[in-house]
């Protein structure tokens, strides 16, 4: 499953716009409807989250004006690849106690990790991925 869309150019210090943010809600909800269809409920609330993290960091940081988010289930694992044309490569933060951001890659490692998984991003830095190990290491 691929879906592209276009996103607005993005203001420094700014949160995303209301129709940027209406696409974040939009890749969850197609998430959520995708693992129903494959029959891998158990893994909505942790993918549906880690797509509007790398989702929502694309439309942040990219500086483009398109993102492609893509979802694959094969060799037993949920791949879930965001694309947007970056100026660097996404790394995870220590964010402070009281910061309002800085905390959705190491979510994102969290979760990758218990689901016995990983993440990372391309060497360009234009795809961040995550796979998460499907339960019963279905196709």
């Amino acid at each position: 499953m691929s879906m592209c869309f276009e996103v607005s150019p993005t203001r420094a210090g700014n949160g995303i716009p209301e129709g940027d943010a209406r696409r974040v809600q939009m890749a969850r909800r197609v998430t959520a409807a995708r693992l129903r269809y494959c029959g891998l409920e158990s893994l909505i609330d942790d993918a549906t989250l880690i797509v509007s993290e790398l989702v929502t960091n694309a439309i942040q940081h990219s500086g483009g004006a398109q993102v492609t988010f893509t979802m694959t289930v094969r060799g037993g694992f949920l791949r879930i690849a965001v694309h947007a044309e970056t100026t660097g490569r996404p790394a995870v933060r220590s964010a402070d106690r009281d910061a309002e951001r800085g905390r959705g890659l190491f979510l994102v490692q969290c979760f990758a990790t218990d689901h016995g998984g990983t993440w990372g991003t391309s060497d360009d830095g234009d795809i961040t991925w995550c796979n998460l190990a499907v339960p019963g290491g279905q196709p």
